[in-house]
């Protein structure tokens, strides 16, 4: 039985000198959230036991990886401020630490340089069985009934013979011999306790394909290894490629890391998160006005909690307080309606002039067209303070904002009912007649307070035959922001313009 656990008296195993985790992510899509949580857990166990954080980038399925899932994967790392010591540059994806290459494509020699040792040892071996031939004895085994494995005619050959062939011009896999290793493997999985595996789990696997290829089992326990990683932390899925992973570590002698499994994020209905269900990728978030503050904080508990319980925390705070003994083994529902609601917390925590830099972007993508006076901070410092408490992610700001662009004002259909009220057009003469005499091209809280109760007055009117007239005179419905929290920002003109529309739509 082989045991593999980790030093009671350190957090390191022997072999190890310092705590280096990886994140190695496929540049075949996406940054999924999934991923991202594992990224976000790596750095914080590293940079809370003084250690390093690596990316690497398993690039080996060269069909589907491209530079621009990888560019995009990177981006988004960068956003969310999973900082990396060592892998890809984050603008000219070269390599930046000692133990590169950090693209798994790159390190090709150095797989079959390992396969080499593997082949001479006896402990692999050339298969020369066709993929027709593997699949027909699959089929044979499975129509006995046989719970068994596919077993290779050229397992025993000398590793002369096997070239003899290879000279011939006959293509091989090479495959870890597993048939001499009749034992279990023992994991003590750092957040799932002991984990047992029975050593015929598994037959004789691939480790590099008749192409040269490796296999993703064999490349990441050789990059593990020539990257000293010291803790491997990643999701429950990838639990059952442990077996072989140890059964290689075992063969060429190396010290073994810890692993720890973390557990799936799953959607609402308890199935694990996929496109399906909804966005998944962390790209679509941030482009929707999620804050990677927000984010990060969300990640950290599906899987994770604060030792007081708190749920909404700075990623300093987070940084100070993870420990892999809160890390929870039962799976994690992503919940999207939460995650909103603290993004907003998050949000409404930053001050104005920090909330109005990032909302600007959103605003100059939909082209939303402000007034002249919202180059100035006071004017932009106001407007977040009125909108700040509707929104709850950035691309909120946009309809709220569109408020106050001119070119998109518009009458809407629920007006119609305050339109039709007797005493409107006099109302809204009134507010023009006001406003027209204003001395100043821009208006004061106070002011606008003065105008509605000269309205009040002249117009012998009160409640919603006064508010809701006023308003569609201003952003073209009944209901929406306060008024006088919106006049303040506009312009005289722009108050006159609108007004006009409505008179006219009246008759």
């Amino acid at each position: 039985m082989v045991q593999v656990q980790p030093n009671s008296q350190s957090i390191l195993n022997p072999g190890f000198d310092k705590v280096r985790t990886r994140f190695a992510p496929s540049p075949t899509g996406y940054l999924h959230v999934g991923g991202a949580r594992s990224a976000l857990f790596n750095l914080l166990f590293a940079k809370k036991n003084n250690g390093q954080f690596i990316l690497r980038i398993e690039d080996t399925d060269q069909a589907r990886s491209t530079e621009e899932s990888l560019r995009m994967m990177v981006s988004d790392m960068v956003w969310l401020g999973l900082n990396w010591d060592e892998g890809v540059d984050p603008v000219t994806l070269k390599d930046i630490g000692p133990y590169g290459p950090y693209k798994q494509s790159e390190r090709l020699s150095i797989y079959a340089d390992v396969a080499q040792e593997l082949l001479k040892s006896g402990k692999a071996y050339y298969c020369f069985m066709t993929d027709a031939e593997v699949e027909a004895e699959r089929e044979k085994i499975k129509s006995i009934h046989q719970n068994a494995h596919v077993e290779s005619p050229y397992a025993n050959w000398s590793l002369d013979q096997a070239k003899v062939e290879l000279q011939k011009g006959r293509t091989a896999v090479v495959r870890f011999k597993t048939q001499l290793l009749r034992k279990d493997y023992i994991l003590h999985d750092l957040i799932r306790g002991e984990v047992k595996f029975p050593s015929d789990m598994v037959g004789d696997f691939v480790l590099l394909r008749s192409d040269g290829m490796p296999v993703y089992n064999f490349c990441c326990v050789v990059d593990d290894h020539l990257m000293k990683i010291s803790h491997v932390l990643r999701a429950e899925e990838h639990l059952p490629n442990t077996l072989r992973q140890l059964m290689i570590y075992e063969a060429m002698n190396w010290p073994i890391p810890q692993f720890g499994h973390i557990s799936l994020v799953l959607d609402e209905d308890r199935q694990k998160l996929s496109k399906r269900k909804g966005a998944v990728a962390c790209d679509n978030y941030r482009r929707e006005g999620y804050l990677p503050s927000a984010m990060n904080n969300f990640m950290a508990l599906m899987g994770w909690s604060h030792p007081e319980g708190k749920e909404v925390f700075s990623f300093e705070e987070m940084l100070n307080l993870f420990s892999l003994e809160r890390l929870n083994a039962s799976g994690a529902v992503f919940d999207r309606v939460k995650l909103k609601w603290m993004n907003a917390q998050h949000l409404r925590a930053l001050d104005s002039k920090t909330l109005w830099e990032k909302i600007l972007p959103f605003l100059n993508d939909a082209q939303v067209k402000l007034p002249a006076q919202s180059k100035n901070i006071d004017w932009q410092i106001k407007a977040v303070e009125t909108f700040k408490p509707k929104i709850e992610i950035l691309s909120d700001a946009v309809e709220l904002f569109k408020s106050l662009d001119d070119s998109q004002f518009f009458i809407s259909d629920d007006s119609s009912e305050a339109l039709s009220w007797e005493q409107t057009k006099i109302v809204l003469s009134v507010w023009k007649k006001e406003i027209t005499h204003h001395k100043e091209e821009n208006f004061s809280e106070s002011d606008f307070i003065q105008i509605e109760n000269t309205v009040k007055t002249e117009a012998a009117v009160k409640g919603k035959n006064l508010f809701m007239p006023i308003r569609v005179a201003v952003i073209g419905k009944p209901h929406g922001t306060e008024v006088k929290l919106l006049v303040p920002l506009m312009t005289k003109q722009s108050l006159l313009m609108r007004v006009d529309q409505v008179l006219q739509k009246i008759g």
